[in-house]
């Protein structure tokens, strides 16, 4: 695999010469190298990545994979190959082994961070980015992640969706948007009314550009909160008060990306109470961004 540019690099190669179309990649090839099934947006195919081997606990609950330990990769065609960005669900015992071999492959490490606070065991994300040969990326990111970590690759056992036990379509109408329910979990996914870009690519849903809300139940009309928020510098402090108004934790303030236009802010949450104030709680603070919400 060839090195990644940086995407300052990316940005003037975009410039020189004409994208790749995704017709041009052989994504079989892509699926056979990594040994999953991609969920294509456009020209995007994401891959995910969960956690289901662990198991996390978090003041008392049970943390479902979907709500916090969803790992994932995209593949965009870009500059004759493609981009890949992902963020990687790991256990601080397997941070640098994974992040060694990564590097070692050509890829460029954006943002280690955490997500909550108090679980048990303890879960980092390590954010990535390369440009290359699609199918050798692949490759490695799979050679990486099965050496180096127990992320699992096999796919799971077929078994009934669990329920989600909420009134979703109340909390539809708290949040002002319509979730999809995804392992247990009811999940929202909120673009911001502008996109980011990066690299000259616009850094769309399918590559994490978006608000990302998570309610997975828990007692009697109550659920866990947690996913993260997409705002710009002066959007943090006006939604962080929003959140704590509404008792809501704030967990972690980060950044994924090295030199995405504008300049982007993830903030993380957690909260279990009551479902429906819970999603009035976090509406009020999305209105202090500019989301495409109505």
């Amino acid at each position: 695999m060839k090195r990644p540019l940086t995407f300052v690099a990316l940005s003037t190669a975009l410039l020189i010469s004409l994208p790749a179309r995704a017709a041009d990649i052989e994504w079989k090839k892509v699926d056979a190298a990594l040994g999953k099934a991609a969920a294509v947006s456009g020209e995007v195919h994401r891959y995910g990545l969960p956690r289901s081997d662990l198991h996390v606990t978090l003041d008392g609950i049970a943390i479902k994979p979907a709500l916090a330990l969803g790992g994932w990769v995209t593949f965009a065609p870009m500059h004759g190959e493609a981009m890949v960005m992902g963020d990687l669900v790991l256990l601080e015992t397997e941070i640098t082994p994974v992040m060694t071999k990564l590097m070692d492959s050509g890829f460029e490490i954006t943002a280690v961070h955490n997500h909550i606070l108090r679980a048990s065991p303890a879960t980092l994300y390590m954010h990535i980015a390369g440009h290359g040969d699609p199918e050798k990326m692949a490759a490695s990111i799979r050679a990486a992640l099965s050496s180096a970590s127990k992320t699992p690759f096999d796919p799971p056992a077929t078994t009934a969706a669990p329920i989600v036990d909420l009134d979703t379509a109340k909390i539809d109408e708290a949040m002002g948007a319509k979730g999809t329910a995804n392992g247990g979990v009811y999940q929202f996914g909120i673009p911001r009314r502008e996109s980011t870009t990066q690299g000259g690519m616009q850094v769309n849903a399918a590559l994490g550009g978006a608000n990302a809300i998570n309610f997975q139940p828990t007692d009697a009309g109550k659920a866990a909160i947690t996913g993260d928020f997409l705002v710009t510098g002066n959007e943090v402090n006006p939604l962080i008060r929003a959140l704590r108004a509404s008792d809501i934790e704030v967990t972690a303030i980060h950044s994924h990306m090295l030199d995405e236009e504008p300049r982007m802010f993830f903030i993380h949450f957690w909260a279990n109470d009551d479902a429906l104030k819970l999603a009035r709680g976090v509406r009020a603070a999305l209105d202090k961004t500019a989301v495409a919400l109505h």
